[in-house]
This record gives C-alpha cells, structure tokens and sequence, in this order.
C-alpha cells in the first residue's frame, strides 16, 4: 500500500462509515462518532503518522464536530449547555487519566535503568553467573528480563534495547552465526527465549507492557471496573509464574541448541563487568527507589496512587541527579506514548459517553444470550487472542477489539464482567508471541537473522498455542477461586 493511500484510509474509513444509515436502535451522533474512531483504529493499523498524532487528530475532529458526533440534540437544548466548553473538556480528559501518568512514570523508570547503567549490569552479572551451561543461559536471560520488566512499561526499550543488545554478543563467542546454518549452535534459541520471556513478563506485570495499562484505563471507562497493580499480579501469578519456569526449558527442548555447555559467555560477561567497574552511586539510589516504588504498589495501593508513586520517584530522581529535566524533556519515547495513549482513552471513553458501547453490547449480548456465561467469556477471550494474527501492534489490538469485547460480554445475562476483565487483559502479553510483528521487540528479535520466518511462525504457533491453553486451564479457575 502506497503512503498516500495509507493517509487516505482512514478517512475514506471513516466517511463510509458515517454514510451509512444509523443502524436501529443508536443515536446518529453516537454513529458518527464510531466512525471518526473507527478510521483511528485504521490509521494505527496502517500508521502513515506517528500513532501519537493520529490519536490527536481524532479528538481534535471529533471535538471540533462535537454538536454533531459527541452529545445529542436533548444535551444540546439544555439551557445554559456549553458544546464548545463540554467539547474541550472531553478532549483533553485522557491527559488527566491516572492511567496514563503511571505509564508516563514507569518510562521514567526505564530510562533511569539505561542512563545508570543498572539494567545492563543486572544482565551481564546473570550471564557470568549462569552462562556456564546453555539451558542456565537461556535462565539467566529470562530473569534479566524478570527483573527489569515491573519498571519498563516499554517491552521494547526492555528486550530490545536491554537484553537484546547483551544476548546479541553471545552466539559469536560459540562460532553461531547469523542466516547460516551455524545459527542453531547457539543463536536461535537465544534469540527465541529472549522473546518468549519478555511476551511472559508482558503479560504478569500491569506495568510490564503499555497497552496493559491502557487497556485497565479503558476498561474503567467503559465499565467502572478499576484494576490495580496488585490484584492484576495475584490474577496472572500462577500462569506466569509457570510459563516463566517451564520458557527456557521449552525452548531448549522446541529450538534446540547445538553447543550445551562452555566456558566463553560467562568469562566474556565477567570481562564486561569489570569495565564497568563497582556500582555507582545512582545505581544504587535507582535501585533503591525501584525496591520502594514496587512496595508501595503491591501493599499500599489505597493509601497512595501508583501514578502518584510514579510522579514522586521522577522527583525524588531529579532532587538526586540520577535525572536531569533535559533527560525527561528528550525522552520522545515516553511523551509520545503519553499524548497517544491520553487521546486514545478520551477517544474510548467518548465511544461510552455518546451510547455505542452499551448500544453495541446489548446488540450482541442479545445474539448470544443463551451462551453459558463461563463458555461465552473463554470464547471470547480465545477469539480476542487469536485475532492477533492480524495486528501488527498490540495498542492497535486493543484499541479496535477491547471496547468491542467489553459491549459484547456487558450484554450477556449473568456474566461476571470483573473476571472477565481479568481473564481478557493480560492475553496481551502473550499474544505478542504469535507473529513476527505480533509485538514491539518481535521485529528486533526477527531481524537479527537468527529466528528465520519458517522457523518463527511454527515456534510462533506452538508457544501461542500453549500460551492460550495454559492461561485458559489454569488462569480461569485460579480467576473463578479468587473473585
């Protein structure tokens, strides 16, 4: 598809849409503004922008409209109602979300991480330690990746920023070379845990990946259902936990390697240690913030807002010089998931506000009605999942599919939506392991020549397969024992 039909698409989306008659039973300005998202949802598909811009450009357009797509003639007429005020107050409410400054915190996080140097050295001390053997490398990879993951919302800054440039130096010491046969002495199954582990972290911590929080902040606006960082981690705990165990030894028996055990990895990490010389000061003030940030997450959650967390360790980083504001303000990554993700949960919540989203839900819930409760949310949630294959972003997945999953199950008779949340959300994680673009660091892992498409989409299938039986088997009961 040429660039400029990839600008065009989502307004020819969205102008098609809107063209159509109203179906029964909704409001015209509730279709028209499904349409204007509708053609957001195309436009982060096929991204001729930055997804950023493109989530602006629908609140701006659907504020601008706003007489027509976002409040009814009943709203309009009432005296003293102020459409342009009311419009702009929509508009701008996703940058007051909590949601989304905890993500911004967490990026934060990140970027302490790679500016002290702490998340490569955590790396490198688990290689030196456990390199010895490949199955204990391929375990040492899956907890640097364990270590680092509550703290970097971005699985892309973690795996493919972190580990990946680490894991990168490996199979060369072993004669393991990239697009070469050679690739299955060592590289391949690397590169494939490496992957494998950071779609598990993904899916276990709520602060692991970003389109988890956003899909909690989604979900609260379309059900009132609020999800905090503890009760996701006792949620997905027995699933994760398991899969994170059982990853390296999977790996190693699914993507065997050819060279078991030698003594070049671990001495090549110890020789980069010691260039790094003994833990600096900010490396261990980091480290201790992240211990105390994380304890207030799990055991004081109603005494304090994660995002307020968040917002005072940045403070506590800038009084101490591990950050500087020029670090924050040259942080691209983190204010463009802050400006995406914060016009993306008004857009969400716009698509509840103007009566879609219950609309939608009692269409569907009606069809389906005579579902068992429990068989229609584990459909659901396997649909959900395997949708997938036809995403290349997980934000985008959740953007299109979470709202309509979420109506879909608010319409069925007896259904506990608060389990259903917790059994839907953290498949996102997971998922990314489907494809080569299934998400953020795949294309990292894909192009480092070791993980061949053939190679991929079977290891792809079998691990996605597994994912989804394990979460579904286990992850279901341990949800309907809890709530």
């Amino acid at each position: 598809m040429t660039s400029r039909l990839k600008l065009l698409a989502p307004l020819i989306v969205a102008l098609c849409v809107a063209l159509f008659p109203t179906p029964a039973g909704l409001d015209p300005h509730a279709w028209y503004f499904f349409a204007i998202f509708l053609g957001v949802v195309v436009g982060l598909i096929f991204e001729p922008l930055p997804g950023a811009v493109i989530g602006l450009i629908g609140v701006a357009v659907a504020a601008l409209l706003a007489p027509w797509v976002l409040f009814s003639p009943e709203q309009l007429a009432v005296p003293g109602f102020n459409s342009a005020s009311s419009a702009f107050t929509w508009a701008v409410s996703g940058f007051t979300n909590s949601v989304v400054w905890l993500i911004f915190g967490a990026f934060m996080f990140a970027l302490g991480y790679e500016k002290t140097g702490l998340g490569r050295r955590i790396a490198l001390w688990l290689v030196k330690t456990m390199g010895r053997r490949t199955l204990t490398l391929g375990y040492a990879v899956m907890l640097a990746d364990l270590v680092l993951a509550p703290f970097t919302p971005s699985n892309t800054a973690r795996s493919g920023g972190t580990i990946y440039p680490v894991v990168r130096n490996l199979p060369d010491l072993y004669d393991s070379h990239p697009n070469d046969p050679s690739m299955k002495r060592m590289g391949s199954f690397l590169m494939w845990t490496a992957i494998v582990s950071t779609c598990i972290t993904s899916s276990l911590f709520l602060t692991a990946l970003a389109p988890n929080l956003l899909a909690v902040a989604l979900t609260e606006s379309a059900t009132s259902i609020r999800i905090g960082w503890g009760e996701w981690f006792i949620a997905v705990a027995p699933v994760g936990i398991l899969l994170l165990l059982l990853a390296p030894l999977l790996c190693y028996w699914l993507c065997p390697p050819e060279v078991k055990s030698g003594s070049a990895v671990s001495d090549w990490a110890a020789e980069e240690l010691k260039k790094l010389g003994g833990l600096t000061r900010n490396e261990v003030i980091l480290l201790c913030l992240v211990l105390i940030a994380l304890a207030l997450w799990i055991f004081a959650g109603d005494m304090i807002s994660s995002s307020l967390v968040g917002i005072l360790v940045i403070c506590v980083m800038l009084i101490l010089g591990i950050l500087n504001w020029d670090d924050i303000l040259s942080n691209k990554a983190a204010w463009n998931t802050f400006f995406w993700f914060a016009t993306l949960v008004a857009l969400a919540g716009g698509l509840n506000q103007v009566g879609f989203v219950g609309w939608f839900g009692n269409m569907v819930g009606g069809r389906i009605s005579h579902f068992d409760p429990l068989v229609a949310m584990i459909a659901l949630t396997a649909i959900f999942y395997l949708l997938h294959y036809f995403f290349a972003s997980v934000t985008a997945h959740t953007t299109a599919l979470l709202p309509v999953m979420l109506a879909a199950a608010s319409g069925i008779p007896g259904i506990d939506m608060h389990m259903f949340v917790l059994m839907l959300l953290p498949t996102l994680g997971i998922m990314g392991i489907l494809t080569p673009y299934g998400t953020g660091p795949s294309p990292v892992y894909y192009g480092s020549g070791y993980l061949p498409g053939p190679l991929w989409w079977r290891l792809g299938a079998i691990f996605g397969l597994l994912f989804l039986v394990a979460w579904l088997a286990i992850g279901v009961p341990w949800l309907a024992l809890i709530l």
